[in-house]
């Protein structure tokens, strides 16, 4: 289903790594995506080690690979080339960029009409913030999800990926495909101002809507959830073991299968309100059956119920349904991990892209 945005052109003048996943998930519908870097190119190509071959076989820093596939890439100066770039722009369908607000227009001057433009900044075009810069870690601090990531009492803790970019990255192509199918019935042409600031805002879900309910700060909480126990990692005999329980009938099952004969005293722990209320208790119960077996045999026994092993990221990777779903490609002779987006066609065929 690569095909899909044949046709349609896009000039990507974005760097590092909101705007660049943008475009690459674009360029895996079959978009042709035009990726300009200045002469000295992305600040990510140097964003190593671990350095490895790139798609031009020449060492590159593998936090490049990971948002420019499926791209062609050419080199300007938008100071000393700005009229090459904007002939390019002019025959292109969307255009990407981040640099802070009205920066490239001064740079080109307006940009055209017919033109889809995706700005991407730290804190969009309007606001007391409009000129501040922003990375993924400043913005993580400022948005409040550092406030509630890591260990209860222990210091501040960032997602352990660039989450504030990437779930920009997706709002931001979401948005551009919205774009496209409003010029395509109307003929009206979109201007997309997109932040780091409100899409992390808007990421926070339930954790802000418990603030405003509730008018208290949630706390970090290690692996365990706010509003369902027991949620949480338990250390099992050979290492770290997720369990999730979402429903009060999935308890049930984790108390007849772990044999928690605990539960049987404690009533109140049949739904999930009253587990939330005796949190210690609960979590010491199962915590006490839990470390008594190996992951392998939990997952086993609670077959049916949302649970895990703890893996690394080369277990994940080599997982036998990442294998399944080609989670890992090659691209150019070189291994990327591959676009998410499944299409099931009329024959109810899987086709990814």
């Amino acid at each position: 289903m690569s095909g899909i945005l044949q046709g349609v052109k896009v000039v990507d003048v974005s760097r590092i790594l909101a705007g660049p996943y943008a475009t690459q998930m674009l360029a895996d519908l079959g978009a042709e995506v035009i990726k300009i870097e200045a002469p000295w190119g992305d600040d990510t190509r140097r964003w190593g080690p671990p350095f490895t071959k790139g798609f031009d076989g020449k060492e590159i820093a593998a936090y490049f690979l990971s948002c420019n596939r499926n791209k062609t890439i050419v080199n300007f100066d938008l100071k000393q080339d700005a009229a090459s770039v904007r002939a390019m722009i002019e025959t292109a369908d969307v255009v990407v960029e981040n640099f802070k607000p009205g920066t490239l227009e001064r740079l080109l001057g307006p940009l055209p009409a017919h033109v889809i433009v995706c700005s991407i900044s730290a804190y969009g075009a309007t606001g007391p913030r409009r000129d501040e810069p922003g990375y993924d870690v400043a913005l993580q601090a400022r948005s409040g999800i550092m406030s509630i990531t890591g260990e209860a009492q222990g210091a501040p803790v960032k997602v352990g990926v660039a989450w504030i970019d990437v779930i920009t990255g997706l709002n931001a192509a979401n948005a551009i495909l919205a774009a496209l199918f409003k010029k395509e019935r109307t003929g009206e042409v979109m201007r997309i101002d997109l932040s780091l600031w409100d899409c992390a805002i808007a990421a926070l879900v339930n954790q802000a809507h418990n603030a405003m309910a509730s008018g208290t700060n949630p706390v970090a909480m290690g692996s365990a959830h706010p509003n369902l126990v027991p949620y949480r990692a338990f250390e099992a005999k050979d290492g770290w073991f997720v369990l999730g329980v979402g429903s009060d009938a999935q308890w049930a099952t984790v108390v007849e299968r772990l044999a928690l004969t605990e539960a049987a005293t404690q009533p109140e722990w049949a739904t999930n309100k009253g587990r939330v209320l005796d949190r210690e208790g609960v979590e010491s119960c199962v915590a006490k059956v839990i470390q008594q077996h190996p992951r392998e045999a939990l997952e086993r026994l609670l077959d049916g119920v949302p649970c895990a092993p703890v893996n690394t990221v080369l277990e994940a990777l080599a997982d036998p349904q990442s294998v399944a779903r080609g989670a890992v490609t090659q691209h150019m002779g070189v291994d990327v991990l591959a676009s998410p987006l499944r299409f099931m066609t009329t024959q109810n065929e899987n086709s990814d892209v």
